[in-house]
């Protein structure tokens, strides 16, 4: 893997947004809202057979592109802005990893060459409870039978779940160890249920698994190890998709207070609603340099890998910076879209205007993969402030 030219970065983000703004507008968020997701499948068949954007992390050999994070980040920075296919972040970036990072080769030739033509997405079942964010201690248990697994369990809050063919589900083994098992849903040994979600442009499931078939993703040692890497990745993959939505509530703001007038005068023209702007700039700067950051590491970490010079330091950097990333980036956007809606006045309270899906959005994502103070707790863990 090469450092990614700038150009090369500017033109992907140029084909992204040109295709996004063209794909998907009012009237296919609206047709996601209520309840066909025609439009969504058909975003996900441009993206990834068309351009393959869901192979740029799939190593070439497996018909991807062999990319790094800061292209990911790209396009997660771009489908944030609008709001489109949350389940890039779930497969193109966790599925990925979890795949490529595996010592599962059969697995690996058997997903990441569909993952790559976009012909299967895949979602992260890791969470048991709505009342805390612990998935490194799952109920659910897998058990050896013949030359499989079988697992039994529930999984809560799984983004992508509903769509997924191809689910990565955490267990503990009957000695105790954690196992990250690879199931495929539509069997009757796999319930799949939507869940109500608050961000109804981020689909949620509970998935029920009753002696579910399994594979090897990892276990052991090695499957708290990649749990962790998976979820750093989720951090940082979530984290640019909250600077992009931010980035867009800045822009429509600041571009409404230039129009909207108030006393025949533009309201932007008052010290007070300018004093907020100025907060929501402040807010996506800090959160666009915490993503940034993250995604520098994990590409620092991935570069080491290859010339077989990683080390525990680099690997703790990158933990640390995609916690932090995490924290920053869903403060700053919950605090964007809700100036958002101040500033646009009675009109962001309807329906009909996008503002309300944004804040739903800044706030079903700060809770997601962790929330800002388990982030937080995270950074103190892993410098080995708090055992």
């Amino acid at each position: 893997m090469t450092a990614p030219d700038q150009d090369e970065l500017d033109a992907l983000r140029d084909v992204v947004r040109r295709l996004l703004a063209k794909e998907w507008g009012p009237d296919q968020r609206n047709a996601l809202l209520a309840g066909d997701d025609g439009p969504s499948r058909a975003l996900r068949e441009r993206l990834g057979r068309e351009l393959g954007l869901y192979g740029l992390a799939v190593p070439a050999e497996y018909g991807g592109a062999g990319c790094g994070f800061a292209e990911l980040a790209i396009v997660l920075e771009e489908l944030g802005r609008t709001l489109a296919d949350p389940l890039y972040l779930s497969t193109a970036v966790i599925g990925v990893t979890a795949l490529r990072l595996s010592a599962n080769e059969e697995l690996r030739r058997a997903w990441l060459p569909r993952i790559a033509d976009g012909s299967v997405t895949v979602a992260l079942a890791c969470t048991e409870t709505t009342a805390a964010f612990e998935p490194e201690t799952p109920r659910t248990r897998a058990v050896p039978a013949g030359g499989e697994w079988r697992v039994t369990g529930e999984k809560q809050i799984v983004a992508g779940g509903a769509e997924a063919g191809l689910l990565l589900v955490s267990a503990a083994t009957p000695t105790g160890e954690l196992v990250l098992l690879a199931v495929e849903p539509g069997s009757e040994h796999v319930t799949v249920v939507p869940t109500p979600a608050l961000d109804l442009t981020r689909p949620l499931a509970t998935v029920t698994m009753t002696q579910a078939p399994a594979q090897v993703v990892a276990a052991g040692r090695e499957a708290n190890d990649l749990l962790s890497v998976l979820l750093d990745h989720a951090a940082a993959g979530l984290a640019c998709e909250q600077v992009g939505g931010a980035a867009h509530a800045l822009e429509t703001t600041t571009a409404w207070v230039r129009e909207r007038e108030q006393f025949g005068v533009p309201i932007g023209g008052f010290q007070a609603v300018q004093f907020a702007c100025v907060d929501m700039l402040l807010d996506v700067e800090a959160a666009r340099s915490a993503a940034a950051y993250a995604v520098a590491a994990l590409d620092a970490v991935a570069a080491d890998d290859a010339a077989d010079d990683a080390g525990d330091d680099d690997a703790g950097d990158a933990a640390v910076a995609c916690a932090v990333a995490k924290a920053v980036c869903s403060e700053s956007f919950v605090r964007v879209t809700g100036q958002m809606i101040q500033l646009h006045g009675g009109i962001a309270y309807t329906w009909e205007h996008e503002a309300h899906l944004y804040f739903k959005r800044a706030r079903s994502a700060a809770e997601l993969f962790g929330n800002a103070d388990h982030h937080r707790e995270q950074v103190l863990v892993r410098m080995g402030v708090r055992p």
